[in-house]
């Protein structure tokens, strides 16, 4: 357990560095292009984004769970062997969406507003390529649980990028050329990356060998998975087109429901999905650990990395609940200005704990090759989902947003959990601990509201949030600790070893005699 934890921490912290490092660079992005330039670059980067997904969504995930499987059988070879079947696989698909972009651009070109576009797109179309050469090394890293080379490698692409951004955008002087530049600088840190990890594999030891036959069992477990992820870059314009018209229909105008929309996508959902960066390392980590114990049938380890990652999902998840509940209208008022984000914020607090069981549990289905049943059972929830989202702004207007995700994701997560259960034939102990976690949020709420409420008259807006969430959440771990969901102590204990000094040894003097 201490190495996994010890991966999810190294995983959390490059990513929580290179999430940063996106932030800063789109801040650049918008000041150095201009608005209509990084209209250009933003509405081409939609579509690239569509065609990434296919080639490096679903089968990274399954080389990375196919590596460990086959590492711990010792069959070497036969990894290698199916890292070079993957390769062409992701080489071969990549080729065939490039080729068909080109033929078929005036259809294409149909997607966009501005011939402009499709230029753009063109010239990141080679990016697509080695996109799906990085994918595969990089899941063949992932599979030995080379975090730290993978990690690295998600590092330099995005330090690469900026990079090239920055000098090659200096040299432009039309909006055309900049939005040009932003998509040059795109293809050429796709390239460089791609190199740097096929370096990293060879460094770690990987080898390719001739191909053998994988390729089925490559495609059967990949298409379900990038079967979701396409589905989910799908169904955001779909949102985006169905909510505001529906808020319209229901008495708003259309410059209002653009607002609120604008409000609960741009504003509030973002603060929805932070838990999402560290439960999103777990997925990583357990992915390989848990292909490894499946393939040496140590049913011991999976219940308990499976229950344990459960559990760990969900109070990470629900600790941020009573927060938003309580301090909601606060945290929209001092990031945005806006007190409507914070009321939206608080009364879309809950969805956050199926969020993230909904999260774990796909990855863990995906561990144990039961990846349609993950697509399936996310098919059920969107449509619950699209449902709501057409009829319930009539009566609860953009809230229907938050009621279908929340719906969506709750549907998803029992049925995963469900699976899981049957498939590993475990009889997972969460639902006790997950019912006492919540009861907790009661109060914390209460508390984090009450302490605001007063705080409010006194001092600045960031002391009262820095306070009451403070308070709040250390009171919401004394509360876990109290109903035994969390055991101080031996943190305590913990943290004491790690940072205990040894006393030198004193050195005996020797008598002369």
């Amino acid at each position: 357990m201490k190495s996994l934890f010890k991966a999810v921490a190294l995983i959390t912290f490059f990513s929580v560095l290179t999430r940063a490092l996106g932030f800063f660079f789109r801040i650049f992005l918008s000041r150095e292009l201009g608005a209509e330039a990084l209209g250009l670059y933003q509405v081409s980067m939609s579509v690239f984004g569509v065609l990434l997904t296919v080639v490096s969504s679903g089968l990274p995930l399954v080389i990375s769970k196919l590596s460990a499987g086959l590492e711990a059988k010792g069959q070497k070879k036969e990894e290698h062997s199916m890292v070079t079947t993957a390769l062409i696989i992701g080489l071969i698909s990549s080729i065939i969406l490039c080729v068909v972009v080109l033929i078929f651009n005036k259809v294409f070109n149909l997607l966009f507003t501005d011939d402009r576009c499709m230029i753009i797109l063109i010239v990141m179309l080679p990016a697509v390529v080695f996109s799906s050469i990085y994918s595969t090394f990089r899941g063949a890293l992932w599979g030995h649980s080379n975090f730290f080379a993978v990690c690295i490698a998600e590092l330099f692409e995005q330090v690469v990028r900026i990079i090239l951004c920055v000098i090659i955008i200096g040299g432009a002087t039309t909006v055309m050329q900049s939005a040009m530049s932003a998509a040059a600088s795109m293809t050429l840190a796709c390239v460089l990356s791609a190199i740097f990890v096929i370096v990293l594999y060879f460094i770690y030891g990987g080898r390719l060998k001739k191909p053998k036959n994988y390729t089925k069992t490559l495609l059967k477990s990949s298409i379900p998975i990038t079967g979701v992820r396409i589905a989910s870059s799908l169904i955001q314009p779909i949102i985006a087109i169905i909510v505001p018209l529906r808020l319209v229909s229901a008495g708003y105008t259309s410059a209002q429901a653009l607002s609120i929309y604008g409000i609960a996508m741009g504003m509030t959902l973002p603060f929805i999905f932070i838990p999402s960066a560290l439960t999103g390392s777990l997925s990583m980590a357990l992915v390989p650990d848990l292909s490894s114990a499946v393939v040496k049938q140590d049913t011991n380890h999976i219940k308990n990395r499976i229950t344990s990652s459960i559990i760990f999902t969900m109070f990470v998840s629900i600790f941020f609940i009573p927060l938003y509940i309580g301090a909601g209208e606060n945290i929209g008022i001092f990031f945005y200005d806006n007190a409507t984000s914070g009321v939206l914020l608080a009364s879309a607090a809950w969805i956050m704990l199926p969020l993230g069981l909904t999260n774990i549990s796909s990855s863990i289905l995906n561990a144990l090759g039961l990846e349609m049943k993950s697509l399936k059972n996310y098919i059920l929830g969107s449509i619950l989902m699209l449902l709501s989202i057409w009829f319930l702004p009539k009566y609860i207007g953009v809230r229907a947003i938050i009621v279908g995700m929340g719906v969506c994701m709750t549907l998803a997560s029992i049925l995963n959990i469900r699976m899981i259960s049957k498939a590993t034939k475990c009889k997972l102990d969460i639902f006790k601990p997950m019912a006492k976690a919540i009861f907790c949020c009661l109060p914390v709420s209460a508390l984090v509201s009450f302490i605001t409420g007063i705080l409010n008259n006194f001092i600045p807006l960031f002391f009262n949030l820095a306070i009451s969430c403070t308070i709040g959440a250390i009171f919401f771990v004394l509360l876990c600790a109290s109903m035994g969901l969390i055991n101080i102590s031996t943190c305590f204990i913990e943290i004491k070893k790690k940072f205990k000094f040894k006393k030198p040894h004193k050195k005996k003097k020797i008598k002369q005699t």
